[in-house]
C-alpha cells in the first residue's frame, strides 16, 4: 500500500508532491468545485490518488492528512524563513540567495491553497496570499473563491473571514479609484466596474448565507454581512428592503439563532435610524449624499416628504412584529423570538418618539379598544390630539389639499403595537403556554414593558 511505500522521508516528499499535483489538476478539471470536505477513511486501502472528485464536489481521504499539513506547513515556513522574495521584473518564481530554492509563483499558490483548504486559520498562509495579491501575481477573486472553498468545511474560521475583508477593501479600492486622475481615467470603466462590484456583493450575501446555515448562531458570518453592506452597498435602501425580505425566511426556518434575528435588528436600524435616508414603500427611492454611489450602481430618487416617511415606517415596525407574533405563536418557548420582540418595541418606542416630537405632532399609536398609547402620547397646544386629527396641513392651498381629503386619502395609521395592545399579547400567550420556559419568558417580556411604561 501507499502508506508502506511511504516510510523513508524521501517517499513521503513524492507522496505529498502527488497529492498537492492532484488537487491543482482537480481545480483545473473542474473549476466550479463548490464544496470541499474530508472523506473518514484510517489508512489507503488502494493504490490511488486520495482526492476525489464527484461533480463539483472535491473530497479528502482522511488517511492522507497526517502526511499532507505538515509538508505543506513546513515548506510554508521554509519560504518565510529563507526570505524569498518576488522578483518585480520576472513575477514567475521567488528567488533565493541559492539558486536550487527558487520557487515558483505557481508552486507557492498550490502549497497555499492545499494548506488553507486543511487549515483556513493559518494566518502565515492568509499573508503569503495578500503579498501574491498585492504584487499582481494573484486574482483577487480567485482568493475570495479559495475562502468561500474554505468555508464550506470551516464556517466560521475567523481568519478566512477577516482575509475576506481585506479582499474586498482591495476590490473596492481598484472599482472606485481615488483621486482626480484616477476618476477620470475611470470614467469608460465605470459600468464594467459597477458590474463587478455587483456580482462581488451578491456572491458575499450568497457565502454568507451558505456559512451561517452551516453552523448555528454563526456570529462570524452574520458579521460579516453586516460589514458587507455598510462597505459595499454604502446606505442602498433597495438593498436593504431586499436583504430585510430575504432573510425572513431563513430566521423563519432558524427560530433560535439570535445572530440572524440581530442582523435583522441592523436592517431595521439601516432603514429607519439614518436621518440622510427616506424611505418610500412605493418605490424604495434613495435619497441619500455619497461620493461612492456609482460603485454600487445606486439609483438616486427624489426626496421623499416626511408624511410619506411617516406612514411607511410604522408599516414596517408592523410587518416586522407581525412577524414576531407569528413565529411565538408557532415556536413557543424559543427565548430568541422574544428578545427580537423586545428589540423591535424598543426600536418603535424611540422612532416614534423622536419623529411625532420633531415634528411637533401627536403620536397616533393607539391599542385596539382606542387607548391612547400612555407613554408615547403628546398634546398640541394643550389639547389632546385625536386619532382622526394628526394630520397638520402646512400649506393648506397646496395642490387643492385639505385636511380632510388628505386623511380620507391616506387613512389612519396602524396600530403599531403600544403597551396596551402587548400587554394582551402577552397574557394571551400565557394562557395558551403549555410550558413553564414559555411562562418565564413572557414575564420578562412584561417587566420590560413595564419599564417603558414608567419612562
Amino acid at each position: 500500500t501507499i502508506k508502506k511505500m511511504a516510510e523513508s522521508e524521501e517517499e513521503v516528499d513524492v507522496l505529498v508532491q502527488r497529492v498537492v499535483k492532484d488537487i491543482n489538476n482537480a481545480f483545473k478539471k473542474n473549476p466550479n468545485i463548490d464544496e470541499i470536505g474530508l472523506i473518514p477513511c484510517p489508512e489507503a486501502r488502494y493504490n490511488r490518488s486520495p482526492i476525489v472528485l464527484v461533480e463539483n464536489k472535491l473530497g479528502v481521504e482522511s488517511w492522507c492528512v497526517k502526511f499532507l499539513l505538515p509538508y505543506v506547513h513546513n515548506k510554508l515556513l521554509l519560504f518565510r524563513q529563507r526570505k524569498q522574495w518576488l522578483d518585480r521584473d520576472d513575477q514567475e518564481y521567488f528567488y533565493d540567495v541559492q539558486p536550487s530554492q527558487n520557487i515558483s509563483v505557481a508552486a507557492l499558490i498550490d502549497i497555499t491553497c492545499t494548506l488553507l483548504l486543511l487549515n483556513p486559520d493559518f494566518t502565515t498562509a492568509w499573508n503569503v496570499r495578500k503579498e501574491l495579491v498585492q504584487c499582481g501575481a494573484l486574482n483577487p477573486e480567485k482568493d475570495l473563491y479559495l475562502g468561500k472553498l474554505a468555508l464550506t468545511k470551516f464556517p466560521k474560521s475567523p481568519e478566512t473571514w477577516i482575509h475576506r475583508r481585506w479582499v474586498l477593501q482591495r476590490v473596492l479600492q481598484e472599482c472606485c479609484p481615488q483621486g482626480a486622475g484616477c476618476k477620470e481615467q475611470g470614467e469608460a470603466d465605470r459600468p464594467a466596474q459597477a458590474e463587478r462590484l455587483q456580482r462581488v456583493l451578491q456572491e458575499e450575501m450568497k457565502v454568507c448565507s451558505e456559512a451561517a446555515g452551516r453552523y448555528p448562531s454563526n456570529y462570524n458570518a452574520w458579521s460579516h454581512r453586516i460589514w458587507v453592506l455598510q462597505h459595499l452597498a454604502k446606505g442602498n435602501i433597495k438593498i436593504l428592503h431586499d436583504e430585510l425580505s430575504c432573510v425572513k425566511y431563513w430566521v423563519s426556518m432558524h427560530v433560535s439563532d439570535h445572530s440572524g434575528f440581530h442582523y435583522r435588528q441592523f436592517l431595521l436600524k439601516s432603514l429607519v435610524g439614518d436621518p440622510s435616508i427616506v424611505l418610500d414603500k412605493d418605490t424604495l427611492s434613495l435619497a441619500v449624499s455619497s461620493p461612492d454611489e456609482h460603485c454600487a450602481s445606486l439609483s438616486k430618487g427624489e426626496g421623499v416628504s416626511v408624511e410619506t416617511q411617516r406612514t411607511a415606517v410604522p408599516d414596517l415596525f408592523d410587518e416586522e412584529m407581525q412577524l414576531c407574533t407569528d413565529l411565538i405563536e408557532s415556536y413557543p418557548g424559543h427565548e430568541t423570538l422574544w428578545c427580537h420582540r423586545r428589540h423591535i418595541f424598543f426600536l418603535w418606542h424611540h422612532w416614534n418618539k423622536e419623529h411625532y416630537r420633531g415634528c411637533g405632532q401627536a403620536s397616533v399609536l393607539k391599542s385596539s379598544d382606542g387607548t391612547l398609547n400612555n407613554t408615547l402620547s403628546e398634546t398640541t397646544g394643550g389639547k389632546t390630539a385625536q386619532d382622526m386629527d394628526v394630520d397638520v396641513v402646512l400649506d393648506a392651498g397646496k395642490q387643492g389639499y385639505t385636511q380632510e381629503t388628505k386623511r380620507l386619502k391616506r387613512g389612519p395609521l396602524q396600530d403599531c403595537h403600544g403597551l396596551p395592545s402587548e400587554h394582551r399579547f402577552i397574557a394571551k400567550v400565557l394562557n395558551d403556554c403549555r410550558s413553564t420556559e414559555q411562562s418565564r419568558i413572557s414575564m420578562r417580556c412584561i417587566g420590560l414593558l413595564y419599564h417603558f411604561d414608567c419612562h
